[in-house]
């Protein structure tokens, strides 16, 4: 519960300035704790720092690149081809079944048989973990999603977590394994360094699981949304529909729908001492302080009067980025931003990185993706996020048969 002292920050400068206030602690995900304790995005103080520190050795913009070169492009081929073949596809399912192959790659989750039955079992789990980390949001029962995230994650520590947190303990303790054979990893890099961090067992599995859940739905999500847009500017600008052939074109335009459709609409952080932002505002210790990004994301002093509409030539003021706030900022700035949405194109940039939801983005309208005209989206039922429930789609040969 909040206490009866809240403030509410909306604009694009104070977000910047909250988020960066070392006084203010992570609120969002207190009553998500079933899984989200002791996590990453629930730390804060020295104990974040430190766990950052170990999990930032894996997110860098050089095993990005790499990933991007064979990594991705094959699991992005490896869940489209079926669909693609067959001519239709439900975009939330297919984001999902497609992320979900990598998220478990980065996280430390060994697939045994790589099936697409392996694949739906770790989805179901995601989406569950995801309904429990979002329990503030929820418009259910929370005691009821309380119960149930717990058996799921009882279920997921059996078939998924156990065996893949021995197989690491075995390597880290067998002085005969190089450190260069051990699996690149978020599971192997706590395990290695679980006494330096002071966490246990428990931990582990409800890090493993945040990523799980954070990395496939959100990045699902932000590949639905981003293709939403694209089809709905392509219908208003036929005559630029061949800008859709550039891939830098395709990642301003992923950039954009980010800006409007924040995975989480608001941040939400507790003064753990007297705050006074750079415009004066104070905010006294036990205060909580809601961060409403989607507004922040869509004000017009930075973003200009037509901030709310989607537009992939709008160009972001000097030390903005295109996305807004979507990712957060400071200390919790999401540690797999660039992977998710690839970085912004700089004159000159050896290493640019398109990102995954622009790569995924890329392959569809490359294969002529349309909306299903006899079955429109729609979104998810028991959240107050604004996510999609299901989005059907065609691929050209089907569109021509019709």
């Amino acid at each position: 519960m909040l206490s009866d002292s809240t403030v509410t920050l909306r604009r694009y400068q104070e977000l910047w300035d909250g988020f960066r206030q070392r006084g203010l602690r992570q609120g969002l995900y207190t009553a998500g704790g079933v899984v989200m304790r002791d996590t990453l995005l629930d730390l804060h103080g020295p104990d974040h720092q430190l766990r950052r520190r170990v999990e930032n050795r894996l997110f860098r913009r050089g095993t990005f690149k790499t990933w991007e070169a064979d990594l991705v492009p094959q699991i992005i081929d490896e869940a489209f081809a079926p669909v693609i073949k067959q001519g239709h596809a439900d975009l939330v399912l297919l984001g999902t079944r497609t992320v979900m192959n990598l998220t478990a790659k980065v996280a430390g989750i060994d697939r045994t048989t790589g099936s697409v039955e392996e694949t739906d079992a770790l989805q179901e789990f995601a989406i569950k973990f995801s309904e429990g980390a979002t329990l503030i949001h929820t418009t259910r029962d929370p005691e009821v999603v309380r119960a149930e995230v717990t058996e799921a994650l009882g279920r997921f520590d059996a078939m998924f977590f156990t065996p893949s947190y021995e197989r690491r303990v075995a390597l880290a303790e067998n002085p005969r394994v190089p450190e260069d054979a051990y699996p690149r990893d978020v599971l192997m890099a706590l395990v290695r360094n679980r006494e330096e961090l002071r966490i246990d067992r428990g931990v582990m599995l409800r890090e493993v699981a945040f990523y799980l859940q954070a990395g496939s739905h959100s990045t699902s999500d932000a590949f639905t949304h981003a293709v939403d847009e694209i089809l709905r500017w392509a219908e208003r600008h036929p005559e630029q529909a061949h800008r859709l052939d550039d891939d830098l074109f395709v990642q301003r335009c992923v950039h954009e729908a980010l800006r409007l459709h924040p995975a989480s609409p608001e941040a939400l952080r507790e003064a753990v001492e007297d705050v006074t932002l750079r415009d004066g505002q104070s905010i006294p210790a036990g205060t909580y302080v809601r961060m409403d990004i989607k507004a922040a994301n869509t004000d017009p002093e930075v973003f200009g009067p037509d901030a709310a509409v989607f537009d992939p030539d709008r160009v972001a003021p000097a030390g903005v980025q295109p996305w807004g706030h979507t990712f957060g900022g400071g200390m919790h700035a999401c540690i797999g931003m660039e992977l998710d949405g690839g970085t912004v194109p700089k004159e000159g940039e050896a290493e640019h990185v398109l990102g995954t939801v622009p790569l995924m983005v890329r392959e569809l309208l490359r294969h002529g993706v349309r909306p299903d005209p006899a079955n429109p989206p729609v979104k998810e039922a028991h959240s107050k996020r604004d996510h999609f429930g299901g989005y059907p789609v065609l691929f050209e040969a089907a569109v021509a048969q019709e």
